[in-house]
């Protein structure tokens, strides 16, 4: 959605919030940075942002990578993306290239600006001399399909010493097909809304946007202040240059004063959103947040027809009306978005045409699967060097010690609460779960942990369990199902469905080949009963086929980086995890009596006798 809509939107409702915000990030520069960013754009999803932009770096691998970043910010984490574009030294052929990718990433909005002039003091190659270049040829190309924001400076420009003409400047970039404005950052509120009040009386009357910039040291504050070519106010200097040395009572301070002048700025009536530099950190935003009370403690879900989904829309406009997803990748969002953004028929108002040559292609994931570097791996996980550390390492996420595995990229939910004990038995046992979600029956759908959708609804959920279970278990596992099965009842109505599949693909199960089992489900008034968490055949497939490989990267990043880890040991772990893949199968096993209580899965398991050539360091 365009970012004007939003705020129109937001402001113009019957119970408007104080202000609204949003983010701006920058292109790190390594592919760990970015990486890392990615789960800090995640973390500070939950803050409600009305969008995020990124900053755009003219040349080389960094232009690129701004694309790449509003992609994931769009399609996977579902951020309303505004990305940055220069035109000063830009190729009318990198334009296109950047717009037509952020056209096709369903990014709606640009922030136009010249960008700086060449060092070496020598006039711009780029096809455009100013902003307001730009701003023309993106409307003579899309039309009004990107909502144009430019930037502005109340304090004045270094290029530039009269204010009059800077004016002028941006009235100009207004005139031509502007949508809003983001300023410059500043600490002296005065000017601004001065400012504020010369933009009104020459005809500017598009959103002012303030930049805000949080103070984390006074080194960074003096040196970002005195680079901008901004007034600080004497009150700021004589609360932080006393205490200058100590970052900690900076930061504390320093957030006050700049809450105090945002409250002053959305006390003024020019001023209802606030845009604040992260600087690529959280803390220092998150506590002027906290301390304006206009952080939303709970965000809610995306809507779609209506109704919220238990998991977050992608805005990718081929994505738009997604209304399922397997449950495999319900710790996976980063790979299911890549895995499957070119199955056939997606979205179609059901799970993909599993016809598709495409489905389920273990290729279609180019990158590699495990988000970690060698070090932050090390750091992590350690070098397991047998099944009882392996199994230590996922009790500790179990019990919210560890804040990710290979194949969970965020911390435990609270959901999985009430299945902890039974989860961390079966690990001790020597099993190895994966996923897992409780049975659910008529819980009210603003339920603070399990609710989903529309108020006045009831959300429900059948039992499911994902792990892997050593290969000699298997056959009397699955016939400890099947005697369950047939004493509840016709074995052609199971309640106890599982698949089980070993490394090479070879497939147990007691389903039909098109069974779609909906394991998660929602009733609200005036709506279809909504059925948007699935378990099936052909993307199971798929995720086995990513599952296995996580454990060879997971080997295969530490073999890469032998200065920082023990050979010895990588090796013994590249042993153990040649015979785990060779010698454990991905189970999932789904309780369809969702009124039952959570301990028949795991009554069905516990009692089974693991032998002592699988775990005999777990006895």
């Amino acid at each position: 959605m365009k970012i004007s809509e939003k705020l129109q939107r937001a402001h113009s409702s019957p119970n408007p919030p104080p202000a609204t915000f949003s983010f701006e990030f920058f292109v790190p520069k390594t592919s760990q940075g970015v990486q890392n960013l990615y789960d800090r754009m995640d973390r500070m999803y939950d803050l409600n942002p009305i969008f995020i932009d990124i900053t755009w770096n003219a040349g080389g691998r960094s232009s690129s990578l701004t694309n790449e970043m509003v992609y994931t910010a769009q399609s996977t984490l579902g951020l309303e993306t505004c990305m940055h574009l220069t035109c000063t030294n830009m190729k009318i052929e990198l334009i296109d290239e950047a717009l037509e990718k952020a056209y096709a990433s369903g990014c709606q909005n640009i922030l136009a600006l010249r960008g700086d002039p060449p060092l070496d003091g020598t006039e711009s190659t780029g096809v455009f001399t100013y902003a307001k270049d730009l701003i023309a040829y993106i409307h003579k190309k899309y039309g009004n399909h990107f909502n144009i924001g430019v930037a502005a400076y109340p304090e004045g420009h270094p290029e530039e010493n009269n204010d009059e003409e800077l004016l002028q400047h941006l009235k100009e970039k207004c005139d031509v097909g502007a949508d809003f404005i983001i300023t410059q950052m500043f600490y002296d509120v005065d000017i601004f809304i001065d400012w504020c009040a010369k933009i009104r009386k020459i005809g500017i009357n598009l959103p002012i946007i303030p930049g805000i910039m949080p103070i984390s040291t006074y080194a960074s504050f003096v040196r970002r202040a005195k680079w901008s070519e901004i007034h600080i106010p004497q009150h700021f200097l004589d609360v932080l240059e006393p205490i200058k040395d100590d970052d900690f009572l900076v930061r504390e301070k320093a957030t006050i004063l700049v809450s105090e002048m945002c409250q002053k700025l959305l006390d003024s009536g020019y001023v209802n959103h606030l845009h604040f530099y992260t600087m690529n950190l959280e803390r220092a935003t998150i506590m002027i947040l906290e301390k304006l009370n206009i952080i939303e403690p709970v965000k809610s879900h995306e809507v779609i027809g209506g109704a919220e989904l238990p998991w977050r829309k992608s805005l990718n406009p081929q994505r738009l009306k997604e209304s399922i997803r397997p449950i495999f990748w319900q710790n996976r969002k980063y790979s299911y978005i890549s895995r499957t953004a070119t199955w056939d028929e997606f979205p179609n108002g059901r799970w993909g045409d599993s016809r598709s040559p495409a489905f389920g292609d273990i290729d279609l994931c180019a990158t590699e699967l495990l988000r970690h570097s060698p070090k932050r791996a090390l750091d992590l996980w350690g070098i397991p060097q047998n099944l009882k550390e392996l199994s230590s390492l996922v009790i500790s996420y179990l019990k919210g010690d560890l804040k990710a595995l290979p194949w969970s990229d965020g911390p435990i939910g609270e959901d999985t609460a009430v299945l902890v004990d039974g989860l961390v038995k079966l690990n001790h046992k020597g099993f190895f779960t994966m996923n897992s979600q409780p049975a659910l029956n008529a819980v009210r759908s603003n339920e603070k942990v399990f609710g989903w959708g529309p108020k006045n609804g009831f959300v429900y959920q059948k039992q499911y369990l994902e792990f892997f279970c050593h290969k000699d278990l298997i056959p009397s596992l699955l016939y400890k199902i099947d005697s369950f099965n047939n004493k509840e009842g016709e074995s052609s109505s199971n309640v106890i469905s599982y698949y089980a599949v070993n490394k090479d693909g070879n497939l147990t199960t007691n389903c039909n080949d098109d069974d779609i089992n909906a394991v998660t489900w929602g009733v609200f008034p005036g709506e279809e009963i909504l059925q948007p968490t699935i378990v099936e055949k052909i993307s199971f497939l798929a995720w086995k086929d990513e599952v296995y490989r996580l454990f060879s990267e997971w080997s295969n990043i530490l073999k890469s980086n032998l200065v920082v880890a023990d050979a010895e040991k990588v090796d013994n772990f590249t042993k153990l995890v040649e015979d785990f893949n060779n010698n454990f199968v991905l189970c999932n096993l789904v309780n369809n009596n969702f009124i039952d209580d959570n301990e028949t899965i795991f009554n069905l398991i516990d009692d089974l006798q693991v032998p002592d050539l699988q775990v005999p360091d777990l006895q």
